[in-house]
């Protein structure tokens, strides 16, 4: 075979081979160039979405670093004080009437009659005293009557014949003048001897204890064979503590500020914790007319009806005093700045900006305080301010950023 065919075999075999391995990397290329697309595309999608990420959170992060930037404020405005307001005052239930009964004479009790919560009528017997040293006393001054009755009859009749013999001048006019003092003085023996008898039937009398009022018995302190001392001082006892009921007392201390508020003939509303859904209405009786300087309070008397006797003595109520109603603005109390120059509220205008502005306190309500001078109806004032709030300062109304929240958020 010559050398020109093996040349062109070879060149035949070797091209057949050439075109299928070259099928096959044109086939790989393909799918190494489209693994390579796909992955470009990948990384450059993932990279975009990486740089949007980081922007969108760094916006984020800008709006929130802006917003915690911001100082919120709540705001409040004065309104003026409205009818209706009532000042309440705890207070304790007395009789109308309320007197401790002590025996007038010393003895020892005999029998009571009448026990607690008995209802008595005046004049009515409560207890009975034995006087043993009483009636013996009494008898004493019988005798000391009887005894100076019998001296001035012989006054009286020494007297009639004395003057008959200064008639006949037998004695003298000195010796009948001295006669007739001695029947002046006999004569003023028998009217002490009668006093002190009719004293003793009157302290006799007293042996019986009766009511001086009608009311009810609230307490006892005695019982039967217990000694005696006349009256409730050094060391005498109240044998009986009697009440009117039918009528009650209430006594209030209110605070000067509200002193002048309050005239007699006033209606209040005395309630009890107890009596739920009750109220009863009374009538301010009369005031002290001055300021205790102790306390800084007034005393008012309040009369309080109690027909049925559903309100008892002594209980703890609470008294609601109608107040009028004032023309002076009333801020909340947590509006208020105390500095070293003087109380202040922090004002806040349309533009956000602060402005510090003295204030004349006037009453203290409690939850909230009267304002004399400094502010106006209009006037937006800071709720709860810091200490570091000042002049200047700009700031937003909580009330309005979150309001406007939702609508940032809203696509």
């Amino acid at each position: 075979m010559t050398e020109e065919r093996h040349a062109a075999l070879g060149i035949h075999a070797a091209t057949g081979v050439d075109d299928a391995e070259l099928v096959k990397r044109q086939q790989v290329l393909r799918r190494t160039r489209w693994i390579a697309v796909v992955v470009v595309v990948l990384l450059v999608a993932g990279a975009g979405r990486t740089v949007f990420s980081r922007m969108a959170n760094a916006r984020v992060l800008e709006a929130g670093a802006a917003e915690q930037g911001k100082q919120f404020v709540k705001v409040a405005q004065p309104k003026a004080g409205s009818a209706g307001q009532t000042l309440a005052l705890p207070g304790t239930l007395q009789g109308n009437v309320q007197s401790p009964i002590a025996a007038r004479a010393s003895g020892y009790l005999k029998r009571w009659t009448k026990d607690i919560g008995s209802r008595v009528e005046k004049g009515e017997l409560l207890a009975e005293i034995e006087t043993p040293e009483i009636a013996q006393q009494l008898s004493q001054a019988v005798a000391a009557r009887e005894q100076a009755s019998a001296s001035l009859s012989l006054a009286n009749s020494t007297v009639e014949r004395w003057e008959s013999l200064r008639k006949k001048d037998v004695v003298s006019q000195q010796e009948l003048d001295e006669r007739r003092s001695g029947v002046a003085q006999a004569r003023a023996n028998v009217a002490a001897a009668e006093a002190n008898v009719e004293r003793l039937r009157q302290l006799d009398a007293f042996k019986r204890v009766t009511a001086p009022f009608a009311g009810v018995i609230t307490r006892r302190n005695v019982d039967v064979g217990d000694l005696i001392d006349a009256g409730s001082g050094a060391g005498g006892r109240a044998l009986f503590v009697l009440t009117q009921t039918d009528a009650l007392r209430v006594y209030v201390n209110v605070p000067q500020t509200y002193a002048q508020l309050i005239k007699p003939g006033q209606t209040v509303t005395v309630t009890q914790a107890e009596l739920r859904g009750q109220s009863f209405k009374g009538t301010v009786a009369r005031t002290a007319g001055a300021i205790d300087a102790a306390t800084r309070t007034m005393q008012v008397e309040i009369a309080l009806p109690n027909p049925d006797g559903t309100l008892l003595p002594g209980a703890y109520v609470q008294v609601a005093l109608p107040m009028a109603a004032s023309a002076v603005l009333r801020v909340p109390t947590n509006a208020l700045l105390f500095r070293a120059d003087g109380s202040r509220v922090a004002l806040v205008d349309g533009a956000g900006r602060v402005s510090l502005r003295v204030v004349k306190i006037g009453r203290n309500l409690g939850e909230e305080v009267e304002l004399l001078d400094g502010v106006g109806v209009n006037d937006r004032l800071v709720l709860n301010p810091t200490d570091s709030l000042a002049d200047g300062d700009v700031v937003t109304i909580a009330s309005a950023a979150a309001s406007a929240a939702p609508a940032k958020g809203t696509p």
